[in-house]
Formats: C-alpha cells, structure tokens, sequence
C-alpha cells in the first residue's frame, strides 16, 4: 500500500500549463496558449532573458519600475525549483525527470554529479546525461556569461546553437542587439546578479534590494536598444527564500519583513547520516540515497527525526504526486533519490559532504510559492 501524501503539501507545478519549460516551445512553435503576454503574440523577432533568482515574490516586493510596467503573467518553475533543472526545462520544454536533471547535485552513475560546476572533459558526456535537444534542434544564439562556454552544464541545456559570452551587462546587451539586428528570430539570454547577491546575502538585505535595481536598469537599457517589432520577455528559473540563522543578532540592513529566525534555520543531517550512501540534490530538496532494501527504514528515520521541518516523501511519493513531471525511465529514476526532504517554512538541510552550503544566506529549491512562482514579463522594443 502507498503512503498517503502529506495534507499539507503545496500542489506539484502545472507542467501541463503555464509554466516555464512551455514558453519557448510556444515560441518556436507559433503556438499561443492563453497565459502568453499579448507583445509576444505576432512579434516578428522575440528576446527571452532569463534573470536567475528573479522570483514573482521579488517583483512583489520591490515594484521596479521597468519590470512592473511590462505586461505580466505568473508562471510555475519546476520541482526542484533550482537553476539546473530550471534551466534545462526551459530550454528544452521537457520536465525534470524527463531530461533527468534533478537538482543542483545528481546521483549519475553512482556518482554525485554537481551540476554547476560540471566540466566535460572531467564528467560524464552531457548528451548522454541530457539527451534531449535545446530550442527543439534549432541553432538559437546564446547569451550568456564566458567563463560558462566550456562548461559540461552549458553543453546538457545550450548545445546546437553560437555561443555569445559576455563579461557586463553592457555585453550582454551589445550581444543580444547584434543577433537582432542579424535577423535572429529567437534570441535567449541569461543573467545571475539576483541569484549571486541574494545567495551571499539574502533576498531582504539592501545589497539584493540594489541589485534588483540594477536588473531593472539592464532590462531598460536591453529594451530601448531593440526595434519595435521585436519582443522582449523576461522570466526567471526560481525564486528565493531566506533561512535565518538563529544566532544572528537583528541586521538593519535587512528589511523590515525580513523573516523571523524562529521560522528555520540550516539543520544537520546528523541523525540519518549512517544510513545515507549518497547526498544529492539541495538545501531546499535534500536528495537521500540509502542503501539497497533499506529505504523504508531511511523513510522511518527522516520522519522521526525531521518530520516536524519537513515533508519527507519516498521516491514514489514525489513521482506519484507529480512534483517531477512525470514518471522517470529506468536511467533517470535513481537520480530521484530514495527519501527526498522537502522543508516547512525557512528551513534547509546541509549535506555533511557538502558543509558550506549552510553559508548561504538566500536559497531555493523547494515547494514553496516564494520559491516556485516566477513572472513572465513582456514589452516590445523601444529603438
């Protein structure tokens, strides 16, 4: 008998409507479903720039100028909500466990892959760990930042189409112009300052709130240097939630709505760590292998332990519930995870393996709105 899911539980992503892995298919393809922004409807050339961390809570909460006077819809992100699965749904219009990218760190082969920092040479072949072909086989230009070009990330979720790196901002925009006025009919871009700034400091601290400013400048900036006839739409890969460490004293640079430290916190895995073979995935998504026949005792474990910070679900559970998108093939199912800890409020577990992630100060993941809500944004160009 299967485990009856959590009454409390979020509901899984609309991976059969509006969420981030349609809009380029959408695109490609000339469909235009209902949630699609009416300046993407009949432009002749489209620039979709995904801002990492760039949640629909943030544009709630900020109100930059540029962003809120765009034509907005709400999309849902993916399960986990995090950049490398994000990401390569977006650019492949498959889900999670359909392109098999499950999380920030992926049990491949027996071995924990992490993602972002992937090199190809030195991993496993990123068309056998991602088969499925970005922008539907079509050779979309990309721009995105250098030091990514030889990356085996950037070759699972980019490959096909000419790189484009850029250093600034002011890159990033010369590059995108350039392709425009070359006639490229889709244009996909890519930039992190939220994300980097909230990570280090917080998604309620001054520095988020001033790089959220400078995002909008961008998107200003990225909007007055392209033709009328052309669209820009600007969506996210996740939002962001702050874990508060209780032995903070309060921080003024913080907001006034910064989030109380009774409402989470970094755990330990301690109380589980021997029955764990591998750790993958995030904070937010804590991806727990055990060893074989000995996941129900894992299971057993987690809940005792964890139970009262997380909803602690069973690979079947996650699958069953739709939370990946699906139901994995054999060679992606042992990425899931045997026991995947999905946390309450603002809490976030540390793999012992991987102890600096409890620095971070902003993070994501997980099921929450904050988290899985992001905005699609659309105007047409202003040159």
């Amino acid at each position: 008998m299967r485990d009856p899911l959590p009454s409390d539980l979020p509901d899984p992503p609309a991976y059969d409507g509006a969420w981030v892995g349609a809009l380029l298919p959408a695109l490609l393809e000339g469909a235009r479903p209902r949630w699609l922004p009416g300046p993407l409807a009949d432009a002749r050339q489209v620039v979709v720039l995904v801002v990492d961390g760039l949640g629909a809570a943030v544009l709630d909460r900020h109100a930059p100028p540029t962003l809120t006077a765009l034509e907005r819809t709400d999309l849902d992100t993916t399960v986990p909500s995090t950049t490398a699965t994000a990401l390569t749904s977006i650019t492949t219009g498959r889900t999670p466990v359909e392109h098999g990218l499950i999380g920030f760190r992926v049990r491949v082969g027996g071995q924990v892959l992490k993602v972002l920092s992937w090199r190809g040479e030195r991993g496993p072949d990123p068309a056998e760990v991602q088969p499925h072909a970005p922008f539907a086989g079509r050779a979309v230009p990309v721009v995105t930042r250098s030091d990514f070009r030889d990356s085996g990330f950037t070759a699972a979720h980019l490959r096909g189409g000419p790189f484009h790196g850029w250093t600034t901002p002011a890159v990033l925009i010369e590059h995108v112009g350039q392709q425009v006025r070359a006639g490229a009919p889709l244009v996909y871009a890519y930039y992190d300052g939220p994300d980097k700034v909230g990570h280090e400091h917080g998604p309620h601290s001054a520095a988020f709130a001033r790089e959220v400013a400078d995002t909008d400048r961008l998107v200003a900036d990225l909007r007055a240097a392209l033709p009328a006839d052309c669209a820009l739409a600007v969506t996210a890969d996740h939002g962001m939630i702050e874990v508060p460490d209780p032995a903070d004293a309060p921080d003024p640079a913080h907001s006034a709505d910064a989030p109380d430290p009774a409402d989470g916190g970094w755990h330990d895995l301690a109380a589980v760590q021997r029955k764990v073979t591998a750790f993958a995935g995030e904070g937010r998504f804590r991806a727990l292998h055990a060893s074989a026949g000995s996941s129900g005792a894992l299971r057993d474990a987690c809940r005792e332990a964890y139970g009262d910070r997380a909803w602690v679900l069973t690979h079947d559970q996650l699958v069953a519930g739709g939370w990946l998108g699906g139901t994995p093939a054999p060679s992606v199912s042992g990425r899931v995870g045997d026991v995947v800890l999905l946390p309450r409020q603002r809490h976030a577990f540390v793999a012992p393996d991987l102890p600096g992630e409890a620095t971070m100060r902003g993070v994501h993941g997980g099921v929450l709105p904050e988290e899985v809500r992001v905005p699609l944004l659309a105007g047409r160009g202003g040159a």
